[in-house]
């Protein structure tokens, strides 16, 4: 009988990357989600103007789901950022420098 000694740490498999291309999807739904909901205030009847727009972003609820989506884009900018650098740059230092001036853009 084998015995292993120490952590065992899996890099491969089934579940690797799930945890980045769950956050994807959520962060897109929930992108897709408020997009309709701007486009449904905006449609509805009555002039278009600064007073409008003004009172869309005025509730509570509307503030905070405007900076839960802000968060969210910058972390589906960053994943999706991330893997194209983890994808196509092979070289370790280039691919940490564009990663770093990726940070500093989302920044």
């Amino acid at each position: 009988m084998a015995q292993s000694y120490g952590s065992k740490r899996t890099v491969v498999g089934a579940h690797y990357g799930l945890r980045d291309w769950l956050s994807q999807r959520v962060t897109a739904a929930l992108m897709a989600l408020f997009t309709l909901a701007v486009i449904v205030q905006v449609l509805t009847p009555g002039p278009m103007g600064y007073d409008k727009w003004a009172g869309i972003f005025s509730t509570q609820w509307m503030k905070v789901l405007t900076f839960v989506v802000i968060v969210s884009l910058l972390v589906h900018v960053w994943v999706g950022m991330r893997d194209i650098l983890m994808d196509y740059v092979k070289s370790v230092g280039a691919r940490l420098a564009l990663q770093v001036a990726t940070i500093v853009w989302l920044v």
